[in-house]
């Protein structure tokens, strides 16, 4: 019994006798009546009174936890012979305010906010990406080839959200080369159907083709996608505004996307058509391994307007224009398949990721093209973080950094390693190249990272100028953030 019980017990006690010193005349009914009054209305004061003091403890919870204190609703003390029907009505417990959609709720996600309306109803959260890169090149028997340059793999800057359980959007825009590119933007829709979950996705969408042709550029584990990666795909390239479903297992995923073209401004002419279907399955997938198998595939019909398919493939790195392996001049195509497979996994800390895929293109004239691609790469967490390998989409993402940078620690250190070759041989000028690859990913937290990518290669090419065999080194660097 606290201080205040004590006193109110003591009060309740010398109150029968100060009223019969008092009341000594009155009947003894009427006296005993009184009283009764008079110890209902204290017991009902002293209700009240406990709950006061419980809705100041839970105040003080709540602003130790950082939440927003909840108004108090405190019954003032009044008199001990209020009426009974008066301290029994204030006694009556009081329920604190429903949350408001105008009320917001902010927390950190990875390098940005994240942003949620009270009811949980509303969420939005700004996108960025900045991916800057420095590239030099030597060893060549082309001196125009040994150049050293400077560039933004990707300046974007983007937002995404949802409505309910249910709607959700993404938009992007990318200004890395001095002008504005619209690419990831949609609206989606997510629910269940016999259990799975699946997501319709319309608007200007990302490719779901391959390992790394999957992968956003600011998660590969090499400064550029594999070969398979950049010269097996549709002539329209990353992105094509249409309709995407996909569909959810617990250890794989399947995509159907039937789209245009990106998104332009060239409305005189149809647009090409492209259907493009990918499934992963995990057939293993515990939290310390998993085997990952894929396959995909595209169909495109083209536009009179891409009918011109020639290819420059990058395989020394993006940012040296002269370094490259050409197809020869491609014209008078009017349709073109791909395909591929893949196969990898991780166990602990190494991952091992190979693709192979065929480009098929059918041209009036004088015969048909295809090529073949292929690469297999191996990575190892040398901090013993978990390779970041997305078993969901099947596709690589940013990794969980154990001891990031800002917190005192290591960060995150990866080595890697990989081989790609392609083959244009097939058409008449067309060439072929091959590289090989070693890198070091230095993750200071899970959202900012640094890379060192030294590349040996070997082009042969039949057309353009840069004819013959040669070889070289390439040495590429990356600062990058993303959120």
């Amino acid at each position: 019994m606290d201080l205040l019980e004590t006193a109110l017990v003591g009060v309740l006690l010398t109150c029968p006798v100060l009223a019969s010193a008092r009341e000594a005349d009155e009947p003894l009914n009427e006296r005993v009546r009184a009283q009764q009054e008079e110890l209902e209305a204290l017991r009902a004061r002293l209700q009240v009174l406990e709950k006061n003091q419980a809705q100041d403890h839970d105040q003080l919870t709540r602003v130790r936890a950082g939440m927003t204190p909840i108004a108090p609703q405190l019954v003032p003390p009044g008199p001990a012979t209020a009426p009974v029907e008066t301290a029994r009505a204030s006694a009556m417990p009081t329920q604190a305010p429903a949350a408001k959609a105008t009320d917001l709720q902010v927390e950190w996600g990875a390098g940005a906010p994240i942003f949620r309306s009270a009811d949980g109803v509303f969420s939005f959260k700004p996108r960025g990406r900045i991916l800057l890169d420095v590239s030099g090149t030597g060893g060549s028997r082309y001196e125009a080839r040994n150049i050293t340059t400077t560039g933004s793999r990707a300046l974007r800057l983007g937002i995404e959200g949802g409505v309910g359980p249910h709607f959700f959007y993404q938009f992007e825009s990318d200004f890395a080369e001095n002008g504005v590119d619209v690419v990831t933007a949609f609206l989606g829709w997510r629910h269940k159907v016999a259990g799975l979950d699946y997501d319709i996705r319309i608007g200007n969408l990302f490719n779901d083709r391959g390992l790394e042709g999957s992968t956003g550029s600011d998660a590969t584990p090499f400064l550029e996608r594999t070969v398979v990666g950049t010269s097996v795909i549709p002539q329209r390239g990353f992105y094509g505004v249409g309709a995407q479903g996909r569909l959810f297992g617990p250890s794989w995923h399947a995509s159907l996307t039937l789209s245009g073209d990106d998104v332009d401004g060239a409305y005189a002419v149809s647009d090409s058509r492209t259907l493009l279907a990918r499934a992963h399955w995990n057939p293993l997938k515990t939290s310390h391994a998993v085997i990952h198998l894929g396959l995909w595939g595209f169909d495109e019909r083209l536009s009179s307007a891409a009918s011109t398919v020639t290819r420059n493939t990058v395989i020394g790195g993006r940012f040296n224009g002269n370094l490259r392996v050409s197809t020869g001049s491609l014209t008078g195509a009017t349709h073109d398949t791909g395909y591929g497979a893949e196969l990898g996994g991780y166990v602990g800390s190494l991952w091992a990721m190979a693709e192979l895929g065929q480009r098929q293109v059918r041209l009036e004239d004088p015969r048909d093209f295809s090529h073949l691609a292929w690469s297999t790469s191996v990575g190892w967490f040398a901090t013993g973080e978990t390779p970041p390998y997305n078993p969901r989409f099947g596709n690589f993402t940013q990794p969980h950094v154990s001891r990031s940078v800002l917190d005192g620690g290591l960060g995150a250190l990866e080595l890697t390693a990989r081989y790609e070759s392609l083959d244009f041989t097939h058409a008449l000028l067309a060439g072929r190249g091959w590289a090989a690859t070693v890198g070091v990913n230095w993750y200071l937290n899970s959202f900012t990272r640094l890379m060192l990518n030294g590349i040996h290669w070997h082009t042969d090419n039949r057309s353009g100028d840069f004819t013959g065999g040669d070889d070289g080194q390439t040495v590429s660097m990356r600062a990058q953030v993303s959120f």
